[in-house]
């Protein structure tokens, strides 16, 4: 049955609808459009530096006018740089705000220097400082000074939002990121620090660096004199390839790479490694080579005037341009209706079908 196209359009967008927003078309936080705005300003203030009034006579203006550093004509250049023409909330935070910013800029900026903190953290109480989270920005995990000890991400850092708790940098784990993972082992641990460093590949677990520091061997290496050291997977018993491929041993591994197109199994790369030869090939120099079918004493092509042409591994028999063939030669045109059948002979006729001499 075929809906109707309205209603087919209809269950296209409740499809859309439903359909998960992609990462990159999430909204910015509050926040995030707040220190947005804070960033583009303090771009517009290294973009003004060296600038003036731009009159006849800077210095007689900067002198009535006061300095074009903190006038209020370099903070309109600044504010109209700040959002784009098709930003609405940039656009709609800029006109709620503006008043704050020229306050800030006018009566507030020696005070308060940072313009994050005062516009973004204390005033609209938008965001957090960095290293507290939450809508009290209370400490993260660890304190405020080094969150979740210096190893990983506070969740909700800086913003009114989330919960405070440590995403732990790789290799770390623990409510505050000091112990080590599998793999890792502490290399320095003091009240105030925590440091883990990869084990040696060979390791599961570690007490130090190297491969004799193993707690615990890792798959595809094997204890074997208080070290741990790769197992050679390809001298096993029982090969792991197949017969068409070669084992390449690797550390903790291994790898079934194809045998060479001549082979017929294999100990290695390339046609100087195959076990046997394929039909067509054959073992010259310590390698397996192509045969040339058509330059062997006995031919490969047995009808009269025919060409051999060689092909790897096989070869063709063809008859000469201007030579047309038959069964049992390529002849000229001009001989070719000597080979062919009467016209009366036709398949299922009694005649026995013979070429004509």
């Amino acid at each position: 049955m075929r809906l109707p196209r309205r209603a087919a359009l209809g269950l296209l967008s409740l499809l859309l609808l439903l359909l998960p927003a992609p990462e990159a078309a999430k909204k910015p936080t509050p926040c995030q459009r707040c220190r947005g705005l804070v960033d583009k300003f303090n771009q517009g203030l290294v973009d003004t530096a060296k600038k003036n009034f731009g009159g006849g006579n800077t210095a007689w203006e900067e002198k009535t006018l006061s300095k074009y550093e903190s006038s209020e004509i370099r903070l309109l250049e600044i504010l109209e740089g700040l959002c784009e023409s098709s930003d609405f909330e940039c656009n709609q935070m800029l006109e709620a705000q503006e008043e704050h910013l020229e306050a800030w800029w006018l009566q507030l900026k020696n005070e308060y220097p940072d313009l994050f903190e005062w516009f973004c953290v204390k005033t609209l109480k938008l965001c957090c400082s960095p290293g507290t989270y939450g809508p009290d920005c209370l400490a993260c995990q660890g304190g405020s000074q080094r969150p979740c000890s210096g190893n990983g991400h506070c969740s909700g850092d800086g913003s009114r939002q989330g919960d405070g708790s440590c995403r732990c940098h790789v290799g770390y784990q623990g409510p505050l990121c000091t112990d080590c993972m599998d793999g890792y082992f502490s290399s320095l641990r003091n009240e105030t620090h925590s440091v883990c460093t990869a084990c040696d590949e060979s390791c599961k677990t570690c007490s130090g660096p190297t491969n004799r520091d193993c707690g615990e061997c890792e798959v595809g290496w094997v204890l074997d004199e208080g070290a741990c050291v790769d197992v050679d997977e390809c001298a096993a018993e029982t090969p792991p390839c197949s017969a068409a491929q070669f084992c390449k041993n690797a550390n903790g591994s291994y790898t079934c790479e194809e045998c060479d197109s001549s082979c017929v199994g294999c100990t290695g790369e390339g046609p100087e490694n195959c076990k046997e030869c394929i039909p067509g090939y054959a073992r010259e120099h310590g390698q397996c080579a192509d045969v040339d079918e058509c330059s062997l004493a006995e031919k490969a092509c047995v009808r009269k005037n025919e060409n051999c042409y060689n092909t790897p591994g096989s070869y063709v028999c063809v008859c000469p341009d201007g030579f047309e063939e038959t069964e049992d030669a390529c002849v000229p045109p001009a001989e070719a209706e000597r080979y062919r059948l009467p016209e009366d002979e036709a398949p299922g006729s009694q005649l026995t079908r013979k070429l004509r001499r």
